[in-house]
């Protein structure tokens, strides 16, 4: 039988506390199932909430991202915890700078903002591996979001760290957090594994109460629900402006006859893959999808209501019959965008919640002013050569572990970054011959040199042979990047590096030298700058740091850096590593340089990772917006 149109809650009127039962605790939020609403403190309560995630905003910008989240009207914020941004290593924590989440959510606190949080384990988020730690993967045949005990150890070691941070910030506590997701989405997810969510129900309620209100997010299909749902779990559905509206929230009252209607993903936009198109979903469609919403009394949240960026390594991906690697930009045509600017989508927003509840009184806070700092020439470093390859004391200081056959990341237990494989051609190849990597062998793109010199790059579910020539004893060096594990749509583990052997004309490869690469530990410690003399002597193409310095007038205002003829690399300013830059695939063609990163009175120091090859005079262009949607045809990725 189709679902039922959903019930009209209760209506919202803030009762007088004379009016309030005299049982009514002074603090509780809890689910009404005969008003079918949520009650706060005994009266009907309904959010309007937008999510916000701390990890991809600098930490100086927080209170400028919450505080025009709250002005757009918004009465509460949906955050997710990155387990892996936190633990880093088994039993290594850092909630340092950053990643002070505690800090976050003593702020949203601060400006008077509710937080429906969001501590995983797994949180998809587009965020590398969705949030799992790589080191999982140390157990190669570990079943993430399962009951494998190994699994659940692992879990439950983090939850006991996390849970009791949270705890005092319970609403029913005093603070300021009223409901909790346990999982994500996990009815889209193969395992089905029930006891795995009894586990964490288990886990939750020991460790955050029983009067925790605690929920589960699917999409709004039946077969999303019938996994990702269980008794004890209040579950809640997500979907954007294109569904019915109706129909999706029949789906919530399919497994939820009772209770709130709840959008815990209303889509305000979307990702972007890097050689995809750039997303946009226009301000009317938002709008008019979230009038029909609060028309009917439910409960929304705004995924994104900032996004933001993917800073150094952070990106996930998804699998959709290829591995499609997310862009650093996080802006998902939010209404702020990746910088933290109020957009035409916000003021449509504002205007649909101000008839179902009022605004804060005063003006939205003005975006951040911006600067085009200009152009900066970049020199090639000077260390005998200027590549990559030449480096390799200072990157790898550990030096290289040999191996009869090439190993993974995880194997090596690198999580993200670069790892070089070196071995020699075991015989003359004086006819061009194919060196191959197996299918998907390469995760995700191994740049390759013969004798220093760039042959191609190979890459996942791309191309996987490249032809070569060369005398016995030659050097081959792969260089193989991360380009984000799978954070949605994978049912197995993402390893990295190289997974099978490399094979000269169908003969496999052997004796490798493999090493791992500290470039971000180098950088940090004022590599190159400190370290090395600068020549502006072209190079080979192929991978290669560049340097420049630039100076700002007395201002360090946030800013967009253009790359103009490069390829795809890697880009730190005074240190910070502000992510991945691909112009050749797009559409992302600036990376944002917040001014938090930049020093006033002191050159800020500029170091490159170039991968492919860099443009004769290279050179960087500072500008004052973003340039977010230039995608080049397939056809055109290999060459400007």
């Amino acid at each position: 039988a189709a679902p039922s149109a959903p019930s009209l809650p209760c209506a919202y009127t803030v009762l007088s506390p004379l009016l309030l039962l005299p049982t009514a605790p002074p603090r509780s939020f809890q689910l009404d199932y005969e008003q079918d609403c949520f009650r706060k403190d005994g009266a009907p309560f309904r959010y309007v909430s937008g999510s916000i995630h701390y990890a991809r905003i600098p930490r100086p910008a927080w209170r400028d991202r919450l505080l025009k989240m709250y002005m757009s009207g918004l009465n509460a914020v949906q955050v997710y915890v990155p387990w892996n941004y936190h633990e880093p290593l088994p039993g290594v924590y850092d909630f340092s700078g950053d990643r002070d989440v505690e800090a976050f959510l003593d702020l949203t606190a601060e400006l008077g903002l509710l937080v429906i949080l969001r501590p995983g384990p797994y949180i998809c988020a587009e965020w590398e591996m969705g949030g799992l730690p790589a080191w999982l993967l140390w157990k190669s045949d570990i079943v993430l979001r399962s009951s494998d005990p190994a699994f659940l150890a692992a879990v439950d070691s983090w939850l006991h760290v996390l849970l009791p941070k949270i705890k005092p910030r319970l609403y029913q506590h005093g603070g300021n957090i009223i409901s909790v997701q346990v999982e994500n989405e996990y009815g889209s997810y193969y395992a089905c594994d029930y006891d795995y969510l009894r586990h964490l129900l288990g886990s939750f309620r020991a460790l955050l109460g029983g009067e925790a209100l605690l929920f589960t997010t699917d999409g709004a299909r039946a077969e999303e629900l019938r996994c990702g749902t269980l008794q004890g779990l209040y579950a809640t559905v997500d979907f954007g402006p294109d569904s019915n509206v109706t129909e999706a929230f029949g789906a919530q009252r399919s497994i939820e006859p009772r209770g709130p209607l709840v959008n815990s993903e209303y889509y305000t936009g979307w990702l972007d893959y890097w050689g995809g198109a750039h997303a946009s979903t226009s301000a009317a469609q938002v709008a008019r999808g979230l009038a029909d919403m609060l028309r009917l009394g439910a409960n929304v949240n705004m995924y994104m209501f900032h996004g933001g960026t993917n800073f150094a390594y952070w990106s996930g991906a998804d699998l959709k019959a290829q591995y499609k690697p997310v862009t650093t930009s996080y802006d998902y045509d939010a209404p702020l965008s990746e910088a933290g600017d109020p957009t035409e989508k916000l003021f449509a927003i504002r205007t649909v919640i101000s008839k179902f509840q009022p605004l804060p009184v005063g003006p939205m806070p003005p975006a951040t002013p911006k600067y085009a700092y200009g152009r900066v020439d970049l020199r090639k470093v000077s260390a005998g050569h200027a590549d990559l390859l030449d480096v390799l004391h200072v990157l790898s200081p550990s030096g290289p572990i040999r191996s009869q056959f090439p190993l993974t990341f995880e194997a090596i237990k690198q999580a993200h970054g670069f790892v070089l494989y070196h071995t020699q051609l075991p015989r003359d190849v004086p006819a061009p011959a194919p060196l191959s990597a197996p299918p998907h062998g390469v995760r995700d793109r191994g740049y390759v040199m013969l004798q220093k010199e760039y042959q191609g790059t190979l890459e996942r579910d791309g191309q996987t042979t490249l032809r070569v020539t060369g005398r016995a004893g030659d050097a081959l060096d792969v260089l193989v990047e991360n380009m984000g594990r799978l954070s949605f749509g994978a049912n197995f583990s993402d390893f990295k590096g190289l997974l099978g052997n490399l094979s000269l004309d169908s003969s496999p490869l052997s004796t490798w030298l493999i090493y791992p690469l500290a470039i971000d530990a180098a950088v940090q410690q004022g590599w190159p700058h400190a370290a090395l003399p600068q020549s502006s002597g072209r190079g080979r193409s192929g991978p290669a740091f560049y340097t420049g310095t630039f100076e700002t007038p007395g201002i360090a205002w946030d800013t967009f850096v253009k790359f103009p003829g490069w390829s795809k690399g890697q880009l730190w300013i005074n240190g910070f590593n502000l992510g991945r830059y691909w112009p050749r695939r797009g559409p992302q063609q600036t990376l944002f340089v917040p001014g938090s990163v930049l020093r006033v009175g002191c050159p800020n120091n500029i170091t490159v990772l170039e991968l492919e090859g860099a443009p004769p005079t290279p050179f960087l262009l500072f500008l004052d917006q973003p340039l977010l949607n230039r995608t080049l045809s397939p056809s055109t990725w290999t060459a400007e």
